[in-house]
């Protein structure tokens, strides 16, 4: 592509070494769009005849019919390619397809369509995961479990309510995605190498052509631009982060220990050594992948924090950690959607769970400060009560009146009823809260949100 200028070959190792078409390749697609466009706009601007346009055209057509190539080590990057292939099919029209842009900005626009399609592909698996959680929320109904501070029991909530937990989670990592997919939507073609094509090209036709919402504004930045790289994958790693937890909890809820769920056996492995094992090996897999998505987000920055404008080589080391970032939360998905749509919860191991490990205690201290008592005093005798249960090996509910009042607690027939699960759930009447009526419109909205998502999601795939 730059013979005229050399005059010695290149190195038979570094030319083989610097070669991004073993990678790049994955985006014949977007360049074959991008070419078409071009080509387009060639024509518009005369360069090419209409003759010529048609024959360009037709051999952009069947080389995406051909689909995406195996390497070739002739081949330098996926345009060496097109323009390869083009000029085998159409002859020298091939030639003049090269007229007014550079591959900086072949690229640039090769990798924001390949992100705003992988964009529109996760947020249909995420919609798809999120619907699974509002799914399993609707059917745990007023089913109640305890919530975890520092991994200890701390108070009973709807077992909807901490499913829903996870739906916000996801419904974050929605708005992310469609909010860096609305910033990366700017073509870059027209930019030519670094200061802007050498031809009087319609850049906001070639813009509408390809889908996007306008022409990048300033050459220098849009040809040397991963920010949307960046941001894409650092949502991924969110996203990742996400499952993680996801995975982690459930792991944990599997034990024997908690028993709080039976392990899908179809996303389970066993042992080689042991006959009676059943191991989480798609949660493990999940929360260990994650790792994987985020050491993509850190070697684009690392990547692009020292380098000058415009381009520079160093931003073909910035497709692969893209690629396998949307690669690996891709199967995540895929997998943690699946899970979820087969787990079965033991409802009456959480509720049991629920109710024990003095998890009224708050709601107890509660009682006392409704009655008038400052709340750092309730919390004070409540806890001699819970020392004193503690002794005794009983829960709060199982004092007596005289019991309270060792503990300078008034108790009565009002008092033991707080302490039941039902009165303890209702106590957190507030937006947000687990209180079985805030919980069902929590779910309702959930229902809406997913709505405005999945009706995207299913119209770009």
């Amino acid at each position: 592509m730059w013979s005229g200028r050399f005059g010695q070959p290149q190195d038979a190792d570094f030319e083989q070494w610097q070669r991004s078409f073993p990678f790049d390749r994955v985006l014949l697609p977007y360049e074959v769009a991008a070419s078409r466009a071009h080509a387009s706009a060639l024509a518009k601007a005369g360069v090419l005849s209409g003759e010529e346009l048609a024959l360009a055209l037709a051999a952009l057509d069947e080389i995406a019919r051909e689909g995406v190539p195996d390497d070739d080590s002739a081949i330098e990057d996926v345009h060496h390619y097109v323009e390869t292939r083009v000029v085998a099919i159409a002859g020298e029209v091939g030639y003049k397809l090269h007229t007014g842009r550079s591959r900086n900005e072949q690229i640039a626009t090769d990798l924001r369509l390949y992100v705003r399609e992988q964009i529109d592909s996760v947020t249909a698996l995420l919609a798809d995961l999120a619907s699974v959680f509002v799914q399993q929320a609707e059917t745990a109904g007023t089913s109640a479990m305890p919530a975890y501070t520092h991994l200890q029991r701390a108070e009973p909530v709807l077992v909807a309510h901490w499913l829903l937990a996870y739906f916000e989670m996801f419904s974050r990592d929605l708005e992310r995605l469609a909010d860096c997919r609305k910033r990366l939507n700017l073509c870059p073609l027209g930019s030519g190498a670094v200061a802007g094509t050498i031809l009087s090209l319609n850049r906001k036709a070639i813009a509408e052509a390809l889908g996007f919402a306008a022409p990048t504004a300033n050459s220098i930045d849009a040809t040397s631009d991963r920010d949307f790289a960046i941001e894409f994958v650092q949502t991924l790693s969110l996203v990742a982060l996400h499952l993680s937890r996801w995975a982690e909890e459930l792991i944990l809820f599997a034990t024997t220990e908690f028993a709080f769920l039976k392990l899908p056996e179809q996303f389970a492995t066993g042992s080689s050594a042991m006959p009676q094992k059943k191991n989480p090996d798609a949660l493990e897999l999940i929360r260990g992948k994650a790792g994987r998505v985020f050491a993509q987000a850190t070697s684009l920055f690392i990547g692009m924090k020292g380098l000058s404008l415009a381009y520079n080589k160093d931003l073909q080391e910035t497709q692969q950690p893209v690629f396998t970032a949307a690669q690996q939360i891709s199967g995540m998905l895929r997998v943690a959607t699946g899970f979820m749509s087969a787990v079965e919860f033991n409802y009456e191991r959480m509720q049991q769970a629920a109710t024990c490990g003095f998890m009224n205690a708050q709601a107890a201290a509660a009682h006392l400060v409704r009655r008038g008592m400052p709340f750092r005093r309730a919390h004070e005798l409540i806890g001699r009560a819970v020392r004193l249960c503690i002794e005794r090996g009983c829960e709060l509910e199982q004092l007596s009146h005289a019991d309270y009042a060792l503990c300078g607690i008034e108790a009565n027939e009002e008092f033991h009823n707080a302490l039941a699960l039902d009165e303890v759930l209702a106590i957190h009447d507030v937006p947000g809260g687990t209180a079985p009526a805030h919980v069902r419109e929590a779910l309702q909205t959930a229902k809406g949100t997913l709505s405005q998502y999945l009706g995207v999601a299913h119209a770009c795939t």
